[in-house]
């Protein structure tokens, strides 16, 4: 059935309540080729030929030129356009000329390195006497890690073994690093936030170290496409580098459905739920005979699709029931595999699925895709919708994507505005190596590899010498005035005390009581309270758990496994105190600042909300201590004369800039690559002068350039919201809109018309 076809046959449908609100063709591509300027080696060209390659489309083969030629390069094409290519064969090309070269691959995930290894080792079988290639990670056995160490040409690994089991102990690995001559970032949209922060300091770690043996080492990065690919790579490793991004590889023509699911009768505040939406039509997907994966945020949420799937099926066509089921990153390795060959061969029609299979696996030959809410960003989407669909297929072989949207402002903002998601993307993937919080840690730890001199500066940045200053005064780090350095004088291993998840000092450890109290995850004590509170539901790689404890002066939350039809929202009171301004400016009919701030946030209760219904279920009161500590905000000074106006018209002010202040805080994530739970917000109806000021803040100390990002681009924000607010068919505020999943009030007394007159003021 084609993707006009079953997309007429759901409006059928018994539930069909003009869900179906716009359709958008993405028409097929030809595929475009280009010339190597330098030919590749004669041994890779016939591996190549015999591994199906036999030209290189456009992109590859400018980003191969472009590496030929030792500059640093980013490849940001689409998902599917052999992308791992452009690195491989100018890698390989070089170590079949000079067999010393050496390269490490890195990547966010160590399934994802795995998947790529065994990719590559498919090309080097082709091969006589090929370079050594393998995967460094904590799985490594002890003499598989002496041999890779001794004699890997390409080592496969991940940011934290490179902090962890590399960096530290170096001169094991001197032989390595005097030839490491290429470093591959494989996904580097993925390094954003506070974990990309922290990859960007150990990547000028790396560049130290490689070095001091005489190593210069050649980047080559691959990205989804995001708003500043070569933005964000000079900011993940303080360097420029050649922008690819014309992509030359085929497209089949795709149709990208965007499902909302209708308000409840007699609810005007509440949306049907997304999950039993996206169950309704994975079931007809795999009736049609449709192989397809639904993409889930859990995989609690997997589960329940696929239960409610199978409870369809088991009424109508019994005998589909085992050709569908759920895949997730708990799996074992031979399951996973079996899943994936299931899916490429047609034995398996259904899958639900948790982002385990949205990063780099090859499932291809689907024709649907399914993403339940959308994933947080616009590479995610486009990178779960990429796993379907034959390369260079015709029109009429097209495949089909559904996104099923969820009742927030953001997926309600799409909805209503389909360009976004279709144009020039908005998001730029954003770092702070600089942010104090993150160097202190990695400067110890690079004193601890090397000394560190006065000309680090130029490598670490502008954050160096305030961190230096801080080290030098708690006795982290000494100064030795003969050599002109500084050298490492803590008594313990610098790099253990770091979690580069996570941007506070004082880390809260994750146990799980099922298993023995294995360590799961490491997080700040500062987003503790509010993820994992005692009651809370917490998903850890797909897997939902309940928190039995937190214990903040212990740094420990103990865990246990969960099976559950609900999630939880924290409710949370917070106060703000400005302590600096850096930015300002004004725009239309406000002031608008950007600087430092000072949050006490306090986690006091949280709810239960069933995934199917969305129907809030128990709400529980807590007592924790509160949270301090120092972060960016970006503000806007309202007039005082408006809080007259909006009063005289007989509106509730205060209750309209919390409405724009929860709103702003939901379309962000449209403009920075974050979550909704990375950012803050607090507003202030009259200050001692009189005027209103509405906040949004970086809900991680220091902050990671969310709201500075806000700050540059805050007429597209402000525009976005108004429209969010505008657009949404509700009367006085919905969960669509102005509700805030954190609100402490249940987001009560908020004035959908006052924060419309506030805006409307704002843009006029």
């Amino acid at each position: 059935m084609r993707p006009n076809e079953f997309l007429a046959a759901l409006k059928q449908k018994s539930y069909y309540r003009h869900q179906l609100v716009h359709t958008e063709r993405l028409p097929p591509r030809r595929a475009r080729y280009g010339a190597l300027q330098s030919p590749l080696h004669p041994v890779l060209m016939r591996a190549l030929r015999a591994n199906g390659t036999h030209r290189f489309f456009s992109h590859q083969a400018q980003a191969i030129n472009a590496i030929q030629k030792g500059e640093d390069v980013i490849v940001a094409t689409g998902t599917a356009s052999g992308k791992t290519l452009c690195y491989n064969a100018p890698i390989l090309d070089a170590m079949l000329t000079v067999p010393e070269t050496r390269a490490i691959y890195l990547f966010p995930t160590k399934a994802l390195a795995h998947d790529q290894l065994r990719g590559l080792n498919a090309l080097l079988a082709q091969m006589p006497s090929p370079p050594m290639a393998g995967a460094y990670d904590g799985d490594t056995p002890p003499a598989r890690r002496a041999q890779l160490r001794a004699t890997a040409n390409i080592l496969f690994t991940n940011p934290d073994m490179l902090h962890y089991g590399i960096l530290p102990h170096h001169t094991a690995w001197a032989a390595f690093f005097r030839h490491l001559n290429y470093l591959v970032l494989d996904e580097a949209h993925s390094y954003r936030g506070v974990f990309g922060s922290h990859v960007g300091a150990i990547l000028r770690r790396l560049n130290r170290v490689a070095a001091h043996y005489g190593a210069h080492v050649q980047v080559i990065a691959t990205t989804a496409t995001i708003a500043n690919p070569k933005e964000h790579l000079q900011n993940l490793t303080g360097r420029q580098a050649q922008i690819v991004d014309d992509d030359g590889a085929p497209r089949a023509g795709k149709v990208f459905a965007l499902w909302n699911p209708p308000q409840i009768k007699g609810v005007q505040k509440k949306r049907r739920s997304s999950v039993g939406e996206a169950a309704a039509i994975f079931s007809e997907l795999v009736r049609a005979r449709i192989r397809n994966i639904t993409f889930c945020k859990s995989r609690v949420v997997a589960e329940l699709i696929l239960k409610y799937g199978r409870d369809a099926l088991k009424k109508t066509d019994p005998a589909l029931i085992p050709r569908v089921t759920a895949y997730r990153a708990g799996y074992l390795v031979e399951r996973r595999r079996a899943i994936e060959a299931g899916l490429n061969s047609g034995a398996l029609i259904g899958v639900t699925a948790t982002n385990a299979l949205e990063l780099g696996v090859d499932v291809g030959g689907l024709d649907a895709v399914i993403s339940v809410g959308y994933p947080g960003s616009v590479a995610s989407l486009w990178q779960q919708v990429g796993r379907a669909g034959r390369r260079g297929q015709s029109q009429k072989d097209s495949s089909l994507a559904i996104l099923v949207a969820q009742d927030n402002p953001l997926d309600q903002y799409f909805m209503r505005h389909p360009d976004a998601l279709f144009s020039k993307p908005h998001e730029h993937a954003l770092v702070d190596p600089e942010n104090l919080h993150v160097l202190l840690p990695h400067l110890a730890c690079a004193a601890q590899e090397l000394p560190l001199t006065p000309a680090d500066e130029q490598i670490f940045g502008a954050g160096f010498v305030p961190a230096m200053i801080a080290l030098e005064n708690d006795g982290t780090l000494v100064y030795q005035p003969d050599a002109d350095n500084w050298i490492y004088m803590g008594r313990n291993q610098p790099w253990r005390k770091v979690n580069i998840r996570s941007i506070g000092r004082k880390p809260v450890t994750l146990i799980d009581l099922s298993r023995d109290g294995a360590e799961i995850e490491v997080m700040d004590s500062t987003v503790a309270a509010s993820r994992v509170h005692p009651g809370a539901i917490y998903i850890h790689n797909g897997e939902a758990y309940r928190v039995k404890t937190l214990d903040l002066a212990l740094g420990r939350a103990t865990l246990m496994p969960a099976t559950v039809d609900y999630y939880t929202q924290t409710i949370e009171t917070n106060h703000l105190q400005v302590l600096e301004m850096r930015r300002k400016k004004t725009l239309r009919r406000a002031a608008i600042f950007w600087g430092d701030v000072g949050i006490t946030r306090q986690v006091v209760g949280y709810r239960q909300i069933h995934h199917l219904t969305e129907r809030m279920g128990k709400q529980r009161p807590l007592s924790l201590p509160p949270n301090h500590y120092q972060t960016r905000a970006i503000w806007w000074m309202l007039p005082p004369a408006w809080r007259v106006a909006v009063e005289r018209r007989g509106f509730n002010f205060a209750g309209g800039l919390r409405a724009i202040e929860h709103t702003l805080a939901g379309i962000l994530p449209l403009f920075a690559m974050c979550d909704r739970l990375d950012i803050g917000g607090h507003s202030v109806a009259k200050t001692d002068t009189g005027e209103a000021l509405i906040f949004l803040y970086d809900a991680h100390p220091g902050g990671v350039g969310i709201t500075e990002r806000g700050f540059e681009m805050a007429e597209q924000l402000w525009r976005a919201t108004l429209s969010t607010i505008k657009e949404c068919p509700c009367e006085n505020g919905c969960p669509s809109c102005i509700f805030s999943p954190k609100a402490s009030d249940s987001n009560r007394d908020l004035d959908k018309k006052a924060a419309l007159w506030v805006m409307e003021s704002l843009l006029r």
